[in-house]
């Protein structure tokens, strides 16, 4: 009988402890970066020493004809992988990084793939343009059909692209670290004015104006044609009468439209002129903004972007203009730009991206990171 109450006494025991060693297992997660490029793992080793993880052991890199590899050096079955993807210059390479890592990932069991996408790429491309094609909504298939699961990114383009996935999106936003900066390193920013650079990005500049009540000015108008408008016709075939058609049709011709020359509306003399907006990638729309705003007496200008893409000649062009300083954060790596251009400052955002993957893994609210946060942030 001893014998048979100890045999029970183990044969019971045992389940509980193989349930425990399973439980641990599946409450593990791991944090990959998917760059090929050193340059674009600094943010994802910022975000794990904040977490106080280590960086999975994976290697990255292009075959001689250019097709991406990549080899997951450790077991991630069972696992919850936070795959963070910076995107440089080379974007179309950082996003084949991404599918190949989240496909291996998914062919080698990881119970779920979240992409930490700080700068979600294609984002300007949301809309239907003559007879282009909605690419972003594109890209938003093929990363779920590769197997992620939730998106972590920040400042999307047009907040409406979350609508484009078929898993959820958690769209932080960068406004608090930009806000502090200005209060913390703008002298005397109690005098500065909030500059919208188009009346698109009214909302964003009403927003950074209410929260540090401050003034607001927008500029209307355009020096030269503009990327927005191939989206609203002004550059379509000329309306001619068509007699080879259904002569009795006679539809109302919509007039062209015609912007004014660059203006401001709002007083910016005497003030510190802050343009806000989420992307700066061409700054010629920001070079001619600044120049409008020194000729209207704004005796410092500075530029407030989340994404400084900072393309081809950006950094000649804003250390030869007007403005003063470029505020950007790391969403996008710009090491060599502010290399090129010392007006170039950057301000880390690593701690609410690894706060993000903190609450995701431990299943907490995400509420608490969009504090007071409206649909205009």
């Amino acid at each position: 009988m001893k014998s048979s109450s100890s045999h029970l006494t183990i044969s019971t025991f045992l389940p509980v402890q193989l349930n425990t060693r399973m439980n641990v297992a599946k409450s593990a997660y791991r944090v990959f970066s998917a760059n090929s490029s050193a340059a674009c793992t600094e943010l994802a080793k910022k975000i794990t020493e904040r977490l106080g993880v280590e960086l999975g052991k994976s290697v990255v890199f292009q075959e001689s004809n250019r097709e991406t590899r990549v080899d997951v050096k450790e077991s991630v079955r069972g696992q919850t992988i936070f795959i963070i993807q910076t995107i440089p210059r080379d974007v179309n390479t950082a996003i084949m990084e991404l599918l190949v890592m989240a496909y291996a990932l998914k062919t080698s069991c990881a119970k779920n793939i979240i992409g930490v996408i700080p700068y979600f790429p294609y984002s300007k491309q949301c809309k239907m343009r003559k007879r282009g094609s909605i690419v972003c909504k594109l890209l938003a298939s093929m990363l779920a059909k590769a197997g992620l699961t939730h998106i972590i990114t920040m400042d999307l383009h047009q907040k409406e692209i979350q609508g484009f996935f078929s898993f959820p999106v958690d769209n932080l936003r960068a406004s608090p670290f930009l806000i502090q900066y200005i209060q913390e390193e703008i002298p005397d920013y109690r005098n500065a004015i909030i500059v919208a650079k188009s009346p698109a990005a009214a909302k964003r500049a009403q927003s950074y104006a209410e929260r540090l009540r401050l003034g607001l000015a927008v500029i209307h108008g355009e020096a030269q044609c503009s990327e927005s408008d191939m989206a609203d016709g002004r550059h379509s075939p000329p309306c001619v009468r068509n007699t080879t058609g259904h002569t009795g049709l006679e539809l109302p011709l919509m007039m062209a439209k015609e912007k004014p020359p660059i203006t401001v509306v709002g007083d910016v003399g005497g003030r510190i002129a802050i343009i806000v907006d989420d992307i700066i990638d061409d700054v010629g729309d920001f070079v001619a903004a600044a120049e409008i705003l020194k000729e209207r007496g704004a005796y410092k200008i500075y530029i407030m972007a989340t994404h400084g893409l900072l393309s081809a000649d950006a950094p000649r062009l804003i250390e030869e203009s007007a403005i003063d300083e470029v505020v950007v954060t790391n969403t996008v790596p710009h090491e060599v730009q502010k290399l090129q251009c010392p007006k170039i400052k950057t301000v880390d955002v690593s701690m609410i991206l690894a706060e993000a993957i903190r609450r995701i893994h431990n299943g907490e609210s995400m509420a608490y990171l969009f504090r007071n946060i409206t649909v205009d942030d």
